[in-house]
C-alpha cells in the first residue's frame, strides 16, 4: 500500500486544548491539568472551521439536534476552563453554518445554579444546539457529584432534548447512592465490584491501557500480529482536531494524519512513505512491533498487553519519548502525560 485513502468527516470534534481539571484514568487523550494551555488559536480556529463546515453532516433528526456521533462538538481537555475561547467557537461554528453543534463538559465549573445557568444560557444564544454532561467512576473521582447533577439538571431545563448524559447508567447509579462529594474507584469498586462495569462501554486505550489494566485479560504481543488498524485510521465519523492542527481518527490519541487546515491534503490521499509508523499500523502490528525492537530496543511488556491498541501505543510511547522524528506521533507531549 503506497497511499492511505482517507474519507472527509461527517462529523468530527474540536479540542480547544489538552489541558483538564482532572486527571482521569480513562482519558483516551492524556488529557491533565499538567498540560500546558495552548488554547487553540482562533485564526487557526476558523481556518479549521471553514474546512469541516463543508462536510460535517447534520443529526438525521434534524441540525438542530444533537448526538454523539452526529455534528460538531467542542472538547479537549475541559472547553470550560477558557470559557470565552468557548463562546467564540460556538460564534464562529453557529456563523459557518455548521449543524448539530454541541459541547463535552466535565462539570467542575457549576458550582452554583446561577452562574451555571447563565453560561449555558450564554452558549445556546450564541448558537450552542446541545450539551454532553461526561458521568462515570472516573470522573467521580476528580469532581463532586453535585456539580454533575446540578449540570445535568440545568442543562436539561436549558437545552431539553439536546442534553446527553454520556453514560446514564452510571448517573442513575450515583443516584441511588445518593452520592454527595467525590469518591475515589476503589471505593466503587467496593460498592458494585468489576463486574458491574460489564455493561457500560470502556474503551481500552490511551490512559486506560496503564491505570486501568488491571481489570483486563492481558495477551503476548504475538497475540496481536495479522491484525490492522487501517479501518480506525480512515474512520469518517467522531474524527478530531486538536489544538496544534493534528487530525486524529478512531480514538487514537497521538497519532497525527496531518493538518488538518489542509484536509484536501489529507483526503486526497496520504503518502504513507512518509509516515513510517502509519504504514505499519496500516499494514499489521508485527511490523510495528519490529521496528520498535529492531531500530529502537522496544521491550515487549512481561505482563502483556490488554488490546491491539495497547501494544500499538506501548510501542509509540517507546519510540516518541526517544526521538521527535516521526511526525506522525503528535503532539508528542500526549506521550509523557500516559502515566
Amino acid at each position: 500500500m503506497n497511499s492511505l485513502l482517507v474519507p472527509r468527516p461527517v462529523s468530527a470534534g474540536v479540542f480547544l486544548s489538552y489541558k483538564c481539571s482532572g486527571e482521569c484514568r480513562h482519558c483516551m487523550y492524556a488529557c491533565s491539568p499538567a498540560w500546558g494551555a495552548d488554547w487553540i488559536p482562533e485564526r487557526d480556529l476558523e481556518k479549521i472551521l471553514i474546512q469541516l463546515s463543508d462536510t460535517i453532516l447534520p443529526n438525521p433528526l434534524g441540525s438542530d439536534r444533537v448526538g454523539i456521533n452526529y455534528g460538531l462538538h467542542f472538547t479537549g481537555g475541559e472547553p470550560f476552563l477558557n470559557f470565552d475561547l468557548l463562546l467564540k467557537a460556538v460564534e464562529m461554528a453557529h456563523g459557518f453554518e455548521i449543524p448539530s453543534i454541541f459541547v463535552e463538559t466535565n462539570s467542575f465549573w457549576c458550582i452554583n445554579d446561577e452562574g451555571t445557568r447563565e453560561k449555558l444560557l450564554q452558549l445556546r444564544n450564541s448558537g450552542l444546539d446541545g450539551i454532553l454532561v461526561s458521568v462515570n467512576p472516573f470522573i467521580l473521582e476528580q469532581v463532586p457529584f453535585e456539580r454533575t447533577e446540578r449540570a445535568v439538571r440545568i442543562s436539561r431545563e436549558v437545552f431539553g432534548e439536546n442534553l446527553i448524559v454520556y453514560q446514564d447508567v452510571f448517573y442513575h447509579q450515583f443516584k441511588d447512592f445518593d452520592l454527595r462529594g467525590r469518591l475515589s474507584f476503589e471505593e466503587y469498586l467496593q460498592r458494585v465490584g468489576v463486574g458491574g462495569l460489564r455493561f457500560v462501554e470502556l474503551i481500552p486505550m490511551g490512559r486506560a491501557v496503564y491505570a486501568l489494566e488491571f481489570l483486563y485479560r492481558k495477551f503476548p504481543a504475538e497475540h496481536f500480529f495479522g491484525e490492522s488498524c487501517g479501518d480506525s485510521l480512515t474512520r469518517e465519523w467522531h474524527v478530531h482536531v486538536d489544538n496544534y492542527g493534528n487530525y486524529l481518527t478512531g480514538y487514537c490519541g497521538g497519532l497525527s494524519l496531518g493538518d488538518a487546515g489542509d484536509l484536501d491534503s489529507i483526503c486526497g490521499g496520504i503518502t504513507l512513505e512518509d509516515y513510517p509508523i502509519l504504514e505499519a499500523l496500516v499494514t499489521d502490528l508485527e511490523k510495528l512491533y519490529v521496528l520498535g525492537v529492531e531500530d529502537f530496543g522496544y521491550t515487549e511488556r512481561g505482563e502483556g498487553y490488554i488490546s491491539k491498541c495497547h501494544l500499538c501505543l506501548d510501542i509509540r510511547k517507546h519510540i516518541a519519548q526517544q526521538t521527535g522524528e516521526f511526525k506522525e506521533l503528535s503532539p508528542r507531549e500526549f506521550y509523557f502525560r500516559l502515566e
